[in-house]
Parts: structure tokens; sequence; C-alpha cells
């Protein structure tokens, strides 16, 4: 099973050859990192291109939009393998990050991921906290709709569900609180009590509070988009349906 990871980056030159070389440390030969670059005011670009030149799983491409969601957007649209992780520039991956979230998809049949991480400061001194024990982690489409808990960070699922997030509206909150929507609405998803990634809060990091206009705007581009895809919805329900024959109901999902 061949993993591509998604990477958003801009003004990351301070963390990102780090960040590179624990992601690298978890991939074999036939996988690829891809890249989306955001122009920058430091020397990102320089820093990315010479990887690449050094190691040829790594591509880079341009994304002349800017912001987060874009970003994203272009890096998980040039990814070309089955599963895909996505990752921040300033994070450090544990050394069986891979492992163990490919254990997780294939013990319960998820096409998507979470896993929990350990909150650090700049120079990865450990916090009190986990993203797990900071948020109200639970699974359920209004419950996320209000009170999101998936950190993209921390996400990683089947190219199945490309065709379902891309492209990813402009009027909802983040990439990743649309992913796990989605991901919720089309299959099973799983989340992975380990901590498997060293997650540098910056500052006073704030929990993500949405307004009820937020909220309308996302849950009317999840209902848009599942409406619009009615057919491959069906298609994935049939397969992501989580683990076969082990004996429990899988939870209701709100």
């Amino acid at each position: 099973m061949s993993i591509s990871v998604a990477m958003a980056v801009c003004n990351g030159e301070k963390y990102i050859e780090q960040q590179l070389n624990s992601i690298i440390h978890n991939l074999k030969k036939e996988d690829e990192i891809i890249i989306s670059y955001n122009a920058s005011e430091d020397a990102t670009l320089e820093m990315i291109e010479e990887a690449a030149h050094q190691l040829p799983i790594i591509k880079v491409y341009s994304c002349e939009e800017k912001g987060v969601i874009a970003n994203y957007e272009n890096a998980i649209s040039h990814c070309n393998n089955e599963y895909i992780f996505l990752a921040d520039q300033d994070d450090v991956w544990t050394d069986n990050k891979v492992e163990k979230v490919m254990e997780c998809f294939e013990k319960e049949h998820a096409i998507l991921v979470m896993h929990d991480s350990q909150y650090t400061d700049d120079d990865l001194n450990h916090q009190n906290m986990t993203l797990f024990t900071d948020k109200d982690i639970k699974q359920g489409y209004v419950h996320n709709l209000i009170n999101n808990c998936y950190d993209g960070c921390c996400l990683a699922f089947h190219r199945d569900l490309i065709k379902m997030i891309l492209p990813i509206p402009r009027s909802v909150s983040m990439h990743d609180q649309w992913i796990g929507l989605v991901a919720e609405k089309v299959g099973s998803v799983s989340f992975c009590n380990e901590k498997l990634l060293q997650h540098r809060r910056h500052g006073d990091a704030a929990k993500k509070k949405y307004g009820l206009s937020m909220i309308f705007r996302t849950s009317y581009q999840v209902t848009r988009r599942l409406q619009e895809m009615n057919s491959y919805v069906r298609y994935l329900n049939g397969i992501w349906k989580g683990p076969k024959n082990n004996g429990t109901e899988q939870k209701e999902k709100a």
C-alpha cells in the first residue's frame, strides 16, 4: 500500500527540514511527499527545492491562491498513491506513525483515520496535554459540525475520499473539518489513541469556535456535495462500512 504525504507550506523555513526528515523516515521508495507552496518571505522555497533535488520522492507544486484551504487542496490534488497523510510544516512525526495508522486502516476498514498527538512548545518540550485530552474527541456529524475535533496534521484517508472532498468550498471553516465531516457521511472513521506526532503549539493556540453562520454554511456545503455526488456516495457507503463480521454494531452517526 503506497503513501502520499500532502504538505502545505508558507514561511516554514524554521522547522520544515526537521519535519521532512521525520516524514522521510516513515516512507518507502514507492511513496511520495507532495508539497504545495504559497509564496513566502523566507527561504522556504529554496529549502524544499533542494530537498526535492536530493530526494525524488519529494515533489513541489506552486499554489497561486493564498490561504491554507487552497494550499492543502492543491497538495491533495497532486497525490497519486492509495493513502493520503496530511502534514503541517512544523510538526515532527514519530518513527512508527505510518505503520500504526495503516494498522488502524486495516483493522477498522476505515476510510479516514485520526490519531492523537503530543502538544509541545516550539522547542519540542512536552506540554501536559494531547489533542485527545484537549478536545472533546468523539465521532458524530453534528458533534463535529459544532465542536470540530478533526485536526489536519493527524489525519489520513483513502484516496476514494478525494473525489468527494475536492474542490474544497472556500466558505467552509477549515479543510480538516470539511474532510472529517464528509468522511463521516460516506464511510467509517476511526480514532487512534496513540500519540504519533509532536505538535508544536505556537503561543496561545486557541480552540476553534464557530458561529452559527459558519456552522450553517459548512453544513449546507456538505449537504450540497452529498446531493451532487449521490451515486458515488452510495458506492462509498457500500465499501467503507467499517469492520466486517466483528459481532458488534457500529455506532450510529448523528
